[in-house]
């Protein structure tokens, strides 16, 4: 009989034991080798002040190999703090990189502790940024010098703070740990059933993976196939990163976007990528991100057409028939935002609901529903949805590599245990095979033909020498059907029965044709219809061999109630879509030789983006057909690409495939740097036919994909890593590339490879920059001989084969680009401004006139000696004739001596009749008697871009050409070349002793420069003291710091007329000690005001702000109101606080962006800070509309108003607040929240909501309801809308 007596009381000494276990192991320290006696001496120190066991240090009794990385991994998820032991080594171990990963995924704790000899922030030894360095760009480290350094003292203090936090923590530090927050027992039941089942139905979809179709007897589970195959990431439009590993598409650095695509060809392994990813989340995999998400959802798109909802989705494929989650929980369980929850939309491509419009997958991609679910969908490249943006993440796969290859092989042949000596030779026969041709090597880019291949390449010779995709599909469909026959050795009957079903199959053809080409592609049929359409013993022939493949879901009639029974269904797919595609070839190449072809198009339907292989297989299948689909294909958008695809499935030697390869090569024929490796492997092989074939080839353009030449002409090797030989019916070769740099060995290959071409007569070098001349003698005999045009049209030159030198060869390319103006550039290349400087000496000879000449922050100085100017480079600028104009670009205040170099060069360029700086500063004026006299006489006009100053050489001064305004303004906006013609009309005028009325700075000071007396402009220019302004306006966004304010009165001292200066859109300190502020601003009366309406003023006396109206008693700040009206009321604030008069009320309407990272300002939209004001009585605070308010955000106003001294009053308005915690306490200030969406309004008692007017407590249920009510009350405000 059970006792319900209470248990006994502990013991102390019970009690102590207890707390020495909880306290056990909670510290995890993480160090390298090198550091192992620090780390020792720190854990000791660490247990002498918080007890013994309570640090995890893998020195003791972790043994080696995977057993050490598994008690690692538990021993992080276990500590509450992890500390780093920092030495010189620290961020270059591959080990330590991945515990502070490690502890960063589990949310830990983390305390960086530096060795002596280390500098903060971390880099890698060899000086680049490490990704520790962001990971810990936050935290606060601490020092450790030796045992008895005092800052153990400041570790440990910090190190008992975060246990006891911990400890009185509920939640899990772990987020793929952390207890799910539901609304009750009840629902935490119902969360934990449907993981279970979710988790069982997607062990059965990873562990039954076909690598082959007639793979039926045995299971292979996803890790025993899955290879990792190459991905990239795209970072920017038409920019792509390369990523290691799977892991990376949720990167811990950066901040992975909600919705990624996963795109790849057919046959690239997204769906088995797509399961691995499901496997790590089964399996709770340490290392895999992908373990984290509480609940992951996988649908086969292609299963779900008809499905209306994800709810039904869910329940009808992935939850059992006598499932207790119901549709309604599982919708209540989605739209907890609570939970971290990652659906995998597998396969868009073949969703038949694609084209419906406001489908619930749409919905979900244009975040209209379910905005807290991550999403991660997979398709073919040339199916993206519509749906997706500039903001959705997108991941290419690109194939298998070599080391790739290998890998699956191994598996293939070893599986997971070690590779037998038999089994090694078997492997590396399967690899010479498949690098033997190179046709195969890159078909089994695609895994899933290297799967296919290395499954069944030991059994049939045939496949060794495949020449096409379409042979490739022949002999692996023969290979399926042969493997049947064999299993019914000696029933010769039953032989023959399956041997005509090989061999007819036309209404599977119709069937898979009509699916793939119908308004929706439908590619899921009922098992009994598929037998009523194609016969049982067909049908039976098909699935026993793997072509068409059955699953069994559940299913409700359609508008069946939720609590009708559900029903048993079993459907049929193929095996794989591209197969679906090998059998709709067959119907495609029917309707094409059929004789009713002639009146309508048979290809229409068929879109050669997404069904590139039913063209080629039907090209393939039949060369009668493929002549006129060839014909047909060549007639859409880059028909000419498909068109190489198709011809190239034939067989080489019939006359058709002859026709065909002569109408494409009798055109230029383009390999771009964006064809795929199989499209450029298949033009070459198209190329080298033609050659063999002595087809004649009119023109080959390498748009892009050139990369190099080997040393003995033999081979143009492709970005894609594909091989050009040398064509002899090749006429033209056009090399295109972009901005590169060919150097003379380069490009003395490049001709080598030319003249291997027997008959090519025209080279044509593009895009690039190649060296002013090479060595004559390098020059291959056949080039020459054969008199071959090599041209460079960038510059209309064409090569002097006898001195290896350029000559003109256009003459209008030439007078073109000198039309247009040269430039010679800082940041040019020596290369680039050798191309110039022989254009500027081919100009000269020709004599064709320069328009213009810009030097472009690329002068040094001039040389006298030779009367040429030194460019930066080093290279040498002669005196040329031809130029009419000269524009010199520097940045900054030139010197009289730097104008003068530029003015005598001028001298030595007869035609040069005008001379222009732009972006800079002129001296005012410069001594006549240093001017070149012959300057004066050409009449050289010398201007400042924009044409508003001359320089007068006759005068040696500056000039303005235009009257400047009252009111001048510099804006930070305005291109450096306005500034600087700004700058040099208030010189003019301040030497001509023009007064102006007003000088406004906006947003534009950097610095005042003490050793010159100017203020230094964002630009990089200097403002001199201008002694004609009378009034001086600073107009800067955000709070001005006392050494701002003291800088700006420092350049208005040098400007000795000025007798006021006004600050706008800023806000002012509210008190500059005295002792610091010029004597002279005094003694020259200088008024200090802030705009709008000089309500606040700064007294230089008192050195305090001081404000010249009465602030109203209900102050506020709309979003809406001016800047300066904003800065005007927060410094009206400030005087008040300072003063130590009341402040009623201060309301923030739409204004408040954030609390500052110190928490001592709430921070404005507007860039301006509202600090923290010690009178304050009342602060309201109304966010934009639908606001969620963070945990962050949130605490930062509490400690803004806890430093408040007089509040008594906060409320937040029109805003979700978080679940508040016991430390949200303000002691006797009352928080008053209203969400306006409704609901209650509620005070914050205790660390808990409770309603003002009823007092009753707001429950964890009862804000859940809340937040979901909050959400669709505001679903279309911007807030909501940007979430």
């Amino acid at each position: 009989m059970a006792s319900n007596a209470m248990p006994p009381p502990e013991t102390p000494k019970q009690r102590e034991e207890s707390v020495r276990s909880e306290m056990k192991n909670q510290i995890f320290i993480s160090f390298t080798f090198e550091a192992r006696d620090k780390a020792e001496c720190l854990k000791k120190k660490i247990e002498e002040s918080l007890g013994p066991g309570t640090c995890w240090i893998c020195t003791e009794g972790v043994g080696p190999g995977q057993g050490m990385r598994d008690e690692i991994a538990e021993a992080m998820d276990h500590a509450k703090v992890v500390i780093c032991v920092i030495s010189k080594e620290y961020t270059d171990s591959l080990e330590c990189q991945q515990e502070v990963k490690l502890a960063f995924e589990m949310k830990k704790t983390l305390i960086p502790v530096l060795l002596d000899d280390v500098q903060w922030p971390l880099r890698k030894s060899y000086g680049g940024a490490s990704g520790m360095t962001y990971i810990f760009a936050d935290k606060l480290y601490q020092k450790f010098c030796s045992e008895n350094s005092a800052d153990l003292d400041g570790l440990i203090k910090t190190l008992q703070e975060k246990l006891d936090r911990a400890a009185t923590d509920p939640v899990d530090a772990n987020p793929a740990a952390q207890p799910l927050k539901t609304k009750s027992d009840s629902e935490k039941e119902k969360m934990v059933t449907f993981i279970r089942e979710l988790k069982k139905t997607c062990r059965n979809l990873y562990h039954k993976i076909r690598p082959i179709p007639y793979i039926q007897d045995d299971d292979y589970s996803v890790e025993n196939v899955f290879t990792g195959v190459g991905m990239e990431k795209r970072v920017s439009r038409g920019s792509w990163k390369t990523l290691s590993s799977y892991h990376d598409i949720f990167s811990v650095v950066e901040d992975p976007p909600r919705i990624q695509v996963i795109e790849g060809d057919p046959g690239y392994g997204k769906s088995t990528l797509a399961l691995q990813l499901v496997y790590d989340w089964c399996k709770e995999e340490s290392d895999s991100p992908f373990r984290e998400p509480n609940i992951l959802i996988f649908l086969n798109l292609r299963q779900l057409g008809g499905i209306t909802s994800i709810e039904d989705a869910i329940e009808q494929f992935l939850l059992p028939r006598d499932s207790s989650v119901k549709r309604l929980d599982v919708k209540q369980l989605l739209n907890n935002s609570d939970i971290r929850i990652l659906v995998i939309f597998d396969a868009y491509d073949e969703y038949p609901d694609q084209h419906i419009k406001d489908n619930f997958v749409t919905q979900i991609l244009e975040e209209r529903m379910l905005c807290h679910v991550y999403v991660l969908l997979t398709t073919r490249s040339s199916c993206i949805p519509p749906a997706c943006n500039a903001g959705t993440g997108r991941i290419r796969l690109t194939g298998f590599d070599e080391g790739a290859r290998e890998q699956y092989v191994r598996k293939a042949v070893a599986g997971d245990s070690a590779v037998a000596e038999d089994d090694e030779k078997e492997v590396q026969r399967i690899l010479k095979q498949i690098n033997a041709n190179p046709i195969l090597r890159d078909i089994c880019q695609a895994p899933l033909f290297s799967a296919m291949y290395a499954h069944v390449a030991h059994k049939d010779e045939k496949f060794h020498n495949v020449r096409s995709v379409t042979e490739f599909f022949i002999h692996m469909i023969d290979c399926l059907h042969s493997h049947a026959q064999n299993k019914v050795f000696g029933d010769n009957k039953l032989r023959e029965q399956l041997k005509m079903f090989a061999d007819n199959h036309s209404e599977l053809d119709k069937l898979a044709f009509d699916s793939l080409t119908g308004a929706n592609q439908q590619l899921l049929w009922d098992r009994e219809d598929l037998i009523r359409k194609c016969g049982a013993e067909f049908y039976g022939l098909y699935t026993d061999i793997g072509i068409l493949v059955e699953e069994m879901v559940n299913n409700r009639s359609h508008g069946a109630k939720p609590t009708q029974a559900i029903q048993n269904q079993t459907n049929v797919h193929f095996y794989h879509k591209l197969i679906c595609e090998w059998f709709a070839a067959g119907h495609l190449v029917e309707k094409v030789n059929s004789p009713w072809s002639m009146l309508y198009n048979p290809c229409e339907n068929v879109n050669p983006y997404d069904l590139q292989f039913v063209y080629r297989f039907a090209c393939g299948l039949d060369p009668a057909a493929a002549k006129k689909i060839i014909k047909l294909v060549q007639k859409k958008p880059d028909g000419d690409k498909f068109a190489v695809l198709c011809a190239l499935e034939q067989e080489e030697n019939t006359e058709d495939v002859l026709s065909t390869v002569r109408d494409l090569v009798s055109r230029d024929v383009h390999i771009c740097e964006n064809d795929t490796r199989l499209l450029q492997r298949t033009t070459v092989q198209l190329l080298e036919l033609a050659s063999q074939k002595e087809v004649r080839i009119e023109c080959l353009d390498l748009d892009h994909s050139f990369e190099t030449v080997d040393e003995k002409f033999t081979r143009i090797a492709l970005k894609s890593g594909v091989d050009l030989r040398p064509l002899q019916s090749l006429q033209s070769l056009i090399v295109q590339m972009k901005a590169t740099e060919v150097t003379e060995q380069e490009l003395i290959n490049i001709l080598g490879f030319a003249g291997q071409c027997g008959k090519l007569m025209k080279l044509r070098l593009d895009g690039c920059i190649l060296p002013v001349a090479i060595n004559a003698e390098s020059i291959p005999d056949q080039v020459i001989s054969r008199k071959m045009k090599v041209s460079y049209p960038r510059y209309g030159y064409k090569m002097k084969l006898g001195v290896g030198q350029w000559e003109v060869d256009d003459v209008a390319i030439v007078r073109k680009l000198c039309s247009d103006g040269l430039t010679l550039r800082r940041d040019d290349s020596v290369l680039l401004q050798q191309s110039t400087l022989l254009l500027l000496k081919k100009s000269t000879q020709l004599n064709i006139p320069v328009t213009c000449l810009t030097l472009d922050q690329s002068i040094d100085k001039f040389d006298v000696t030779t009367s040429n100017m030194i460019l930066t480079s080093g290279l040498s600028l002669p005196g040329v004739s031809s130029v009419m104009k000269l524009k010199v670009t520097e940045s900054g205040n030139m010197s009289e001596d730097q104008c003068l170099q530029v003015l005598a060069f001028v001298k030595e360029c007869r035609d040069m009749n005008e001379v222009s700086f732009d972006s800079c500063v002129l001296p005012v004026s410069i001594p006549t008697e240093r001017i070149e006299p012959s300057l004066i006489t050409r009449n050289v006009k010398v201007s400042c871009c924009p044409d508003k100053v001359l320089f007068n050489p006759q005068s040696g001064k500056l000039e303005s050409k235009t009257k400047l305004p009252d009111d001048v303004r510099i804006r930070s906006s305005d291109t450096v070349a306005e500034q600087a013609s700004t700058i040099m009309q208030l010189m003019v005028a301040s030497a001509d002793k023009i007064p102006v009325t007003c000088l406004m700075l906006d947003q534009c000071i950097d610095k005042f420069d003490v050793t010159t007396s100017s203020m230094v402009l964002t630009s990089g220019l200097s403002l001199p003291g201008v002694s004609s302004v009378m009034k001086l306006k600073v107009i800067e966004s955000g709070n001005m710091s006392e050494d701002q304010c003291l800088q700006v009165l420092a350049f208005v001292k040098e400007c000795r007329d000025m007798n006021e200066v006004s600050f706008d859109s800023c806000v002012l300190p509210v008190s500059i000690p005295t002792k610091r502020i010029d004597h002279s601003l005094i003694t020259r009366n200088i008024k200090v005001s802030c705009c709008p309406d000089n309500k606040v003023e700064f007294n230089l006396r008192s050195g305090k702000l001081e404000s010249k109206t009465k602030l109203p008693a209900n102050a506020r700040i709309r979003s809406r109101y001016p800047v300066a009206e904003q800065a005007s009321t927060i410094m009206q604030l400030m005087v008040a606080s300072a003063d130590k008069n009341p402040i009623t009320i201060m309301r923030l309407y739409g204004s408040f962006s954030s609390v500052d990272s110190d928490g001592l300002s709430l921070v404005l939209y507007s860039g301006l800070c509202l600090p923290r004001l010690s009178s304050l009585q009342k602060l309201w605070i109304q966010t934009e509309d639908g606001r969620e308010v963070t945990v962050d955000e949130w605490t930062g106003i509490l400690n803004f108003a806890k430093h408040s001294q007089l509040l008594k009053e906060l409320e937040m308005a029109w805003c979700l607040l978080p679940w508040p915690d016991s430390n949200m306490n303000l002691g006797n200030t009352k928080v008053v929240w209203n969400p306006e969406c409704h609901a209650s309004v509620y005070i914050l008692q205790s660390g808990r909501w409770q309603g003002l007017h009823d007092s009753r407590v707001l429950t964890r249920e009862a804000y859940t309801s809340l937040v979901t009510t909050f959400r669709e009350w505001y679903r279309v405000s911007d807030w909501q809308k940007q979430r």
